[in-house]
């Protein structure tokens, strides 16, 4: 584990190895941050993807901290099977929350997960498994669809984000939001597609989703007073 400053950026900055099999990840922890939150980029990405790197810059502008981290090990992604084995990446996703929970300085902070595409399936089938541990969840145009019958038994507070031109992901999107229990909304980003590439289509992504952590993971972190542990019902 390497600590490292960055311009422009404040706080800690450490390139994280997970165990137990070595994953790379990138964790920034902002001044005065009480919330982690775990990025799950879908298939073909890495800890290195633009938007989710520039959510993660806005969410710890926030004072949200942030862990982007490889899925996959190098040997794993020439295996295409495995981009799309949403047990797998959820199982990667435990690993990682396991090893936040051992670091005696990210033990403390409450964890949210943020998810795109065929990482937003892992995250929530992570966030199915371990219950009470993960304080809320965004999905960036994800395929909710491939968590299967994990989907009802998530709990934490999730937030479907979805471009207006992501024709069929939205009624994907639709179908698996019916099933999920409350507190839980609908996002929709006019014009977006599926990547979000289109000028400010980012940034309200990245509007959406620093709202909703703000809600329900921030007061759920230690230290956060009467607010720990309030969750309000949001559906639209």
């Amino acid at each position: 584990m390497v600590a490292r400053a960055r311009p422009g950026q404040s706080g800690e900055v450490r390139d994280v190895s997970i165990p137990p099999r070595g994953l790379a990840g990138i964790l920034h922890i902002p001044e005065g941050s009480r919330a982690v939150v775990v990025f799950a980029h879908g298939s073909g990405s890495s800890r290195f993807s633009p938007r989710n790197t520039a959510v993660a810059a806005a969410l710890n502008h926030h004072a949200l901290a942030t862990l982007l981290l490889d899925l996959l090990t190098f040997d794993e992604e020439a295996n295409r099977a495995n981009v799309f084995n949403i047990e797998l990446l959820a199982d990667r996703l435990l690993d990682a929350v396991r090893w936040l929970d051992q670091d005696r300085t990210m033990a403390r902070f409450a964890v949210g997960l943020f998810g795109s595409s065929t990482g937003a399936a892992a995250a929530l089938m992570a966030a199915a498994r371990l219950r009470n541990r993960i304080g809320a969840i965004v999905s960036r145009g994800g395929r909710p669809d491939l968590a299967g019958d994990a989907i009802d038994q998530v709990n934490a507070p999730t937030l479907f984000v979805i471009g207006g031109n992501d024709f069929g992901v939205i009624e994907l999107n639709q179908v698996a939001f019916a099933r999920l229990r409350e507190p839980k909304a609908i996002e929709i980003v006019p014009g977006a597609s599926h990547l979000f590439s289109e000028p400010g289509a980012i940034e309200q992504v990245t509007d959406h989703a620093a709202r909703w952590f703000a809600r329900y993971l921030t007061p759920m972190a230690p230290g956060a007073g009467s607010k720990a542990g309030q969750r309000h019902a949001v559906q639209r």
